[in-house]
């Protein structure tokens, strides 16, 4: 693998976060995140993006590529994609897949490309690790000709996150991926589970949108669709109120008010009444999704948390694992407590292995960025 830097950007509706990572090594030379961001501060803040890179020796010279972190390719984009005209328009066909999500991500690839013109832009897309989902589990339940004419089925999202951490899954354990069953858990202030049986993933919680599935920061996961309904007819809530109900004030913020774990936990130590019910709302969702996994595979190998929570928060991950024996779970105390992952936590005595492995999605794009210039 070439070990030529490539700039890793992820733009977010508010924020761009970037970095500059050899693939083969998995180095990262630079790195930052820029916050609040308007519409029209995209380009000014490349600008500055590339003259940090510049005077640090890393110009456009010196990079093989940029790649870029886009959330739903829908089923067009199933592979990572070099970046034309034509695929521009057609992620731009894709943004009321993800409305919240392609939009900037649209905008740092154009300002991209004009600020790095002679650089290969390449696209990875969240969705693409779930392309081949069995179709049991990709099927929603409705009109088969409206789900075909507007593209409803289960697409999936933190895809790079779950291809990664899974790799790093098999190699920890020092087993062949094709062998493993797995269950993976992203719990950042977006969360996902997936089920992965020989490297590929046969179950995942996020669904058309990353609106299904687990409770989130600001999302509420699964939800009666009858919900809505009743809140457009009794509440007078019109669609614009119900998007954003669902994106901004659902999960543990809309539970509580908070959705950084810190504080959700410092509450709950203070005895308070709505943190302590989001939390159990929180962890109750996670079992459900697990004990379901577990069924879809016949069992697992082995459980892993990633992301922020996921990495960082030991007794939720006693807690979403406690009393579960009878499934052959088993978390030693000692090793959760301490865990700074790559790690088993799971006790000597437990059948299934549970490990915290930190996800690096940048330098997943990174890595795919090369081999799809390499084809």
């Amino acid at each position: 693998m070439s070990d030529r830097p490539v700039l890793v950007l992820n733009a977010g509706s508010s924020s761009l976060k970037y970095q500059v990572l050899r693939p083969g090594t998995g180095e990262s030379l630079l790195g930052g995140h820029l916050e609040r961001l308007h519409h029209d501060d995209f380009a000014a803040a490349l600008l500055r993006v590339s003259a940090e890179l510049a005077d640090a020796g890393l110009g456009a010279d010196a990079l093989a590529a940029v790649g870029h972190r886009v959330v739903h390719g829908g089923s067009r984009f199933v592979v990572p994609t070099l970046v034309d005209d034509a695929v521009l328009a057609g992620l731009e066909e894709l943004v009321p897949l993800a409305p919240l999500h392609n939009p900037p991500a649209i905008e740092g690839v154009r300002h991209a490309r004009e600020v790095y013109p002679d650089l290969p832009q390449v696209a990875v897309f969240d969705t693409a690790f779930f392309a081949d989902l069995p179709v049991e589990a990709a099927t929603y339940a409705v009109d088969r000709t409206l789900a075909e004419r507007h593209g409803i089925r289960r697409y999936g999202a933190h895809g790079i996150s779950h291809h990664y951490v899974a790799a790093e899954v098999a190699a920890f354990l020092g087993r062949p991926l094709a062998e493993l069953d797995q269950i993976v858990l992203h719990l950042g202030n977006g969360a996902s589970a997936t089920a992965i049986q020989g490297g590929r993933p046969v179950e995942t919680s996020m669904g058309l949108t990353p609106l299904e599935g687990l409770v989130m920061g600001t999302r509420g996961g699964d939800l009666d669709p009858g919900v809505l309904l009743h809140l457009l007819r009794v509440g007078g809530l019109d669609v614009d109120q119900l998007d954003d109900l669902l994106h901004h004030r659902s999960g543990l913020r809309g539970l509580c008010g908070l959705q950084d774990f810190r504080d959700l936990q410092a509450a709950r130590d203070a005895g308070d009444e709505a943190a302590t019910t989001a939390y159990a709302v929180y962890c109750h969702r996670l079992r459900k999704y697990l004990g379901a996994y577990l069924a879809v595979l016949g069992g697992a190998d082995v459980i892993t948390f990633t992301a922020g929570a996921g990495e960082h928060v030991p007794r939720l991950r006693a807690d979403v694992l406690a009393g579960l024996e009878r499934l052959g779970i088993i978390v030693d105390p000692v090793h959760n407590g301490t865990a700074r992952g790559p790690a088993r936590i799971s006790a000597d005595d437990s059948e299934v292995t549970v490990l915290v492995v930190p996800t690096r999605e940048e330098l997943s794009i990174a890595r795919q960025v090369v081999e799809a210039l390499a084809d």
